[in-house]
This record gives C-alpha cells, sequence and structure tokens, in this order.
C-alpha cells in the first residue's frame, strides 16, 4: 500500500515480535525433536537442523525470499513430525502460517497454506491415516484467518500514524501561515508607518528639531509596538504579562487612520451603522483588512489621499478603501491574505482599479441579529 505522500508503507509486524516469532517456532520445534529422540534420529538430525537454519531468516529478516525460507522450515517440520498426527511439532507449521500471512501477505500465506494441506492430506491418506489430521488442517485453516486479522490490525495501525504525522505536519505549516499572515498584516503597517515618521524626522532635523524629535518618538514607540506584536503572534511570554493583549477590532480603526495622519499621510475614516455591535471574528477581520489595504496604499502611492468607509448594510458589512493613486506591483502576499481573511467569514474581497485609483473592497456577512 501506498501513504498519502506516495511512498510506500511497509505493513507487516514490528521488529521486536521477530524474536517472539522465532522463540515459539523453536520452542515446538525443541520439544518435537526432544520426543522423538530415540524414536527417529536420521529425522532429528535431517528435519531439525533445515528447520532451524531456514528458520532463521525467514523470522529475522524482511526477505523477498520469505516464501522460500518458510517452505524450507516447513519441510524441516514435516520430516521431525513425519507420520504421527500427535505430534507437537506441527504447530510450528501454524507459526509458520501466520508469519508468512503477518509478513508477506495473503498471496504468500494462502500459497504457504496450500502447500501445508496437501501436506497433511498426503501424511493422512497415505502415511498414517488417523482423524488427527483434519485437527491439524482446521488449526492451520484457522491461524489463516487469525494471521489475515493481525495484519488488518496493522494496516489500520500504519494508517493511523500516517494520519496522525500528516496532522501534525498539516498544522505545523497552518501555523506557520498563521505566524507568516500575522506578522505581514501587523507588522508590516508598523513598520511603514515608522519609516514614514524616519523619512519626515530626515527632513525636519534642520528646520525644526522638536517635530523631529516627536516624529522619532513615535517611530520608536511603533517599533515597541511591533515587538510585542511579533511576541504576541509566536507565543513568546513577556516578563510580568498575564493577560495577552487583546485581538484588534473596529473600535482601533480610529486610532490606525490617527497613525497614518500623524505620519503625514491625508487619510480620511468613515463609519457608518451600528459596528460596535458586530461580532468580535468580523471586527478582526474588518481592522486586518483595511490595516493591510491601507499599508498597500502607504508603500505603492505615497501622498495620495486615503479613503476608508466601513458601513452595516441589511444583510453584510461592507468595507473601501479607495486611495486616489495607482499602486505599483508588489509580491501578491496582502491581498492573498485579505481575501484569505475574508473567505474564512465567509465574505469576499476584491482589489483593483477603481474609485479615485486603487479600490479594495470587502463585503462580509452578518447573522441575523449581529448588526442590531
Amino acid at each position: 500500500m501506498t501513504g498519502g505522500s506516495g511512498a510506500p508503507v511497509v505493513v507487516g509486524p514490528p521488529r521486536w515480535w521477530r524474536w517472539p516469532g522465532l522463540v515459539a517456532f523453536a520452542a515446538f520445534l525443541a520439544l518435537a525433536a526432544a520426543i522423538k529422540i530415540g524414536h527417529g534420529i536420521a529425522a532429528v538430525y535431517v528435519g531439525l537442523p533445515l528447520a532451524a537454519a531456514a528458520a532463521v531468516p525467514c523470522f529475522l529478516t524482511r526477505s523477498r525470499l520469505l516464501l522460500l525460507y518458510a517452505a524450507a522450515a516447513g519441510t524441516g517440520v514435516a520430516l521431525l513430525a513425519h507420520g504421527n498426527p500427535r505430534d507437537v511439532g506441527w504447530f510450528a507449521l501454524c507459526v509458520l502460517e501466520i508469519w508468512c500471512v503477518a509478513v508477506g501477505g495473503l498471496v504468500p500465506g494462502l500459497a504457504f497454506w496450500a502447500a501445508s494441506m496437501t501436506l497433511l492430506a498426503v501424511e493422512g491418506l497415505a502415511v498414517a491415516p488417523d482423524p488427527g489430521w483434519t485437527a491439524w488442517a482446521s488449526g492451520l485453516t484457522f491461524s489463516v484467518f487469525c494471521a489475515l486479522l493481525l495484519r488488518q490490525q496493522l494496516v489500520l495501525l500504519e494508517r493511523l500514524r500516517e494520519a496522525q504525522a500528516d496532522l501534525a505536519e498539516r498544522s505545523r505549516a497552518d501555523e506557520r501561515t498563521r505566524i507568516a499572515r500575522e506578522l505581514h498584516d501587523g507588522i508590516a503597517h508598523s513598520l511603514t508607518v515608522s519609516l514614514l515618521h524616519v523619512s519626515s524626522a530626515r527632513l525636519a532635523v534642520e528646520h525644526d528639531p522638536q517635530d523631529a524629535a516627536r516624529a522619532l518618538a513615535e517611530a520608536e514607540r511603533l517599533g515597541r509596538q511591533s515587538l510585542t506584536e511579533v511576541r504576541t503572534v509566536v507565543g513568546l511570554p513577556r516578563t510580568g504579562d498575564r493577560v495577552p493583549p487583546p485581538l484588534p477590532g473596529i473600535s482601533d480603526l480610529k486610532d490606525l487612520v490617527a497613525q497614518l495622519r500623524a505620519a503625514g499621510v491625508d487619510a480620511t475614516l468613515t463609519l457608518d451603522g451600528a459596528l460596535h455591535t458586530l461580532p468580535a471574528t468580523t471586527g478582526v477581520t474588518v481592522y486586518r483588512i483595511v490595516q493591510e489595504a491601507l499599508t498597500n496604499a502607504t508603500k505603492h502611492a505615497p501622498g495620495a489621499p486615503v479613503a476608508v468607509r466601513a458601513q452595516v448594510l441589511p444583510d453584510s458589512v461592507q468595507v473601501d478603501v479607495d486611495s486616489a493613486g495607482a499602486p505599483g506591483h508588489g509580491s501578491g502576499m496582502g491581498l492573498d491574505n485579505m481575501r484569505e481573511r475574508a473567505a474564512a467569514v465567509g465574505g469576499t474581497c476584491v482589489a483593483g482599479p477603481g474609485g479615485g485609483g486603487w479600490l479594495v473592497t470587502a463585503t462580509l456577512p452578518l447573522e441575523r441579529g449581529d448588526a442590531q
């Protein structure tokens, strides 16, 4: 069988099962040999070494010659227990049958079963007619069913382990994506605004030192804020913090726009409707979309006025970010993040030429009663 990654999955008993299997086979073999001594010396000298020599690679290695080794070991068992349906050595044949099915699968197991049944039939019909051979045939067949059940459980176990590994890898990938998106949306905005303040300070340092100092202080504050956001996103504890900072929402849009105004960006904000009644998840989505849209407008259309409007409609909340400038070409990660955030709450987000130049429009559905 193959796993979810396309690689073949090896199904079979774990390594530590090999020794108990070999020990069980050897125990029945030794017991049969002990009983046979004095009654069949030739069988002991031939059958015992043959069965033992073939059993070692049969149980301890995963060889394509499994069926050949099992046949050789079975031949040794047959020589040792020949002609006696009450010989415990036939239990060793059942152990071999279980091992062939568990390790090799159904086809090798059935092949060994057919050969063993033929052997028992010959023993019962031509060598020593006795009802006891029927019991061994039944036991051998029962061993096949037990081994098939064992192998099925091993298959399920391998699939479960593979599913757990896939789930863990998917969780790690989702976490990396979440961290990357949060860092991109939050930190990129803070850094963009910080750069605006630094640029303003550089221009004002000679003519208006106080304004330059104010701009640098604001840039420093945003830098510290970015560091806090990084710690929050990646889950690093901060000394003295017991409760993580709350997630941003609709009420934080005014501060977001005020930051841009303080950095010299001509930004306006219009809020229509009972936005304060929106669910927290929708509020965070609106904030992040506006934040990313403002960051893109500031980077790609510096100096152009930006208008933000959020309004509650009967069945949805609509957010428009209209930049008067024509933005350049970015990596596209920000647009993808906005679309993914909108889709996560069942909404849509489109961006392209429109409005005064470049328009971002997000429509997020509302359940009845959300905006009441």
